[in-house]
């Protein structure tokens, strides 16, 4: 889902909680002057997010949030800190607004997307990972955001299996497994370049078992043949080619047999 379908989904979120808000506002006079600063606050505040003056929006918007503490408003208001603060980089603020969100309001009817934001905002810390991975010391790369993201959409397609935001959060769940999968592979060459062959089976080995049907893992196949080979270890390198050949009959791995060439072997594939 692009970052404009993001924005409409907020902007429904918006109207429609707000909606719900004015239905329910003629309450008593004795918060009836609340009320209102809330309602005006939170119309200015939508106006400066739509103009893009994020600083100011997120000012009114958290002086809704204690204005109306408790109503349907409060909760838009918490929402939209959600994504003002994820737009303006202050990821840490928006996934704790988030988390307070889903634990005060259980119950919400945007509880699904609260749910879906919280994966977006750690899927988008780490939309860079395959095209700058090559630029990257990557035993040092952190991938908890990756699975925090994963972990977030599965909550929500498993409880609102309905939801309009289930489609895309499996998407991006599918998404999120084959990268973490090239991630452990990238991580494994990474150890098997440096002659840390153990590391570079064990991490292969990883991503063949956590990540069953990810396309890294014909690559992982190659890299612990090659690792069994430089170990000395025959037949476990025999293995683990016969079952990269069986899953994987065309792979490119597989078109230089051991000892073709002097000084290159089948599974030297850079």
């Amino acid at each position: 889902m692009t970052l404009a379908r993001v924005k409409r989904f907020a902007a429904l979120m918006m109207v429609g909680l707000t909606c719900l808000y004015l239905a329910g506002c003629g309450s008593s006079p004795a918060d009836g002057s609340s009320s209102r600063s809330a309602e005006r606050l939170y119309l200015e505040a939508r106006d400066d997010m739509q103009a893009g003056s994020y600083e100011r929006a997120i000012n009114s918007l958290q002086r809704v949030e204690g204005l109306g503490a408790g109503s349907l408003l409060a909760q838009q208001a918490q929402l939209d800190l959600a994504y003002l603060y994820w737009r303006t980089a202050e990821r840490a603020q928006a996934l704790s607004t988030i988390d307070r969100f889903i634990r005060l309001n259980p119950s919400s009817p945007a509880l699904d997307y609260a749910m879906y934001l919280k994966g977006v905002v750690n899927f988008n810390d780490n939309l860079g990972l395959l095209s700058s991975i090559a630029r990257q010391d990557l035993s040092e790369r952190d991938q908890r955001a990756s699975r925090d993201s994963f972990q977030a959409f599965k909550q929500l397609v498993d409880q609102f299996p309905d939801s309009r935001y289930a489609p895309d959060a499996r998407l991006r769940m599918q998404y999120i497994i084959n990268a973490l999968a090239a991630y452990e592979v990238h991580v494994a060459r990474y150890y098997l370049r440096r002659g840390a062959y153990v590391a570079a089976v064990n991490r292969a080995q990883q991503a063949i078992s956590e990540f069953q049907q990810s396309p890294s893992n014909e690559e992982a196949l190659a890299i612990i043949a090659q690792a069994y080979d430089r170990l000395d270890l025959t037949q476990l390198r025999d293995d683990a080619r016969r079952v990269l050949k069986q899953n994987y009959p065309q792979s490119p791995f597989l078109e230089r047999e051991v000892g073709a060439s002097a000084g290159r072997s089948w599974w030297k594939f850079w």
